[in-house]
């Protein structure tokens, strides 16, 4: 791996029993016939990366997740809602948008729609958490399954304190994060933009 360039252990978990697949394939039948087997040895590892970022400072919010905004939306006077698509080809380590405290998490079950779909935000299974900063402002943001996710990991816990753009988890396998804003916030963002987690500045404050 290249410098700044990590990698999600699990990535390599499934990189080796991969390659290994392909060994006993090649050994076995032909060799040809382990090249499906490198193949997704070499998807795993780039699906799983998690590279270094530089987090920008002061009064901002980065994005969680690096994707597609799908829609910026109104939910109600005063919240703003950014859905940030994630395809496979994207890195899936999620960090927190916010410096703060984090004061709850929700795991909610549900579908796995195409989590590009403004249904996936209430019908998905996700995973939803709220940091609140020093000054009482919180962010609400969900990570959220989608067509191909199964699986939501968080590494972190209630009350635990994250920096702004730290490594929160990861979704496996395409997916979507919503980031909630109250008034407190300038959008900096509209659909059609590509973001990158804990780089990419979501919104400002007033």
């Amino acid at each position: 791996m290249t410098p700044g360039i990590r990698m999600v252990i699990t990535g390599i978990y499934y990189a080796l029993g991969l390659i290994a697949g392909g060994l006993a394939a090649g050994y076995f039948l032909k060799p040809a016939y382990g090249i499906p087997f490198y193949i997704l040895a070499a998807f795993c590892l780039n699906f799983f990366r998690d590279p270094d970022r530089t987090i920008p400072e002061g009064r901002v919010a980065v994005s969680p997740a690096d994707g597609k905004v799908v829609s910026v939306k109104e939910m109600s006077p005063g919240q703003t809602r950014v859905s940030i698509f994630m395809n496979v080809f994207d890195v899936h380590v999620n960090r927190s948008p916010i410096a703060g405290v984090i004061r709850d998490i929700k795991y909610r079950p549900g579908k796995f729609l195409n989590a590009a779909y403004d249904e996936a935000a209430t019908d998905n299974e996700q995973n939803i958490l709220s940091v609140e900063d020093k000054d009482g402002t919180k962010v609400v943001f969900s990570q959220i399954a989608g067509l191909i996710a199964r699986r939501i990991i968080c590494y972190k816990q209630p009350g635990e304190a994250v920096k702004t753009g730290e490594r929160i988890g990861l979704i496996k396998f395409g997916s979507r994060v919503d980031v909630f804003f109250g008034p407190e916030w300038n959008i900096g963002v509209q659909p059609g933009e590509r973001v990158t987690a804990g780089l990419s500045v979501l919104a400002k404050r007033k």
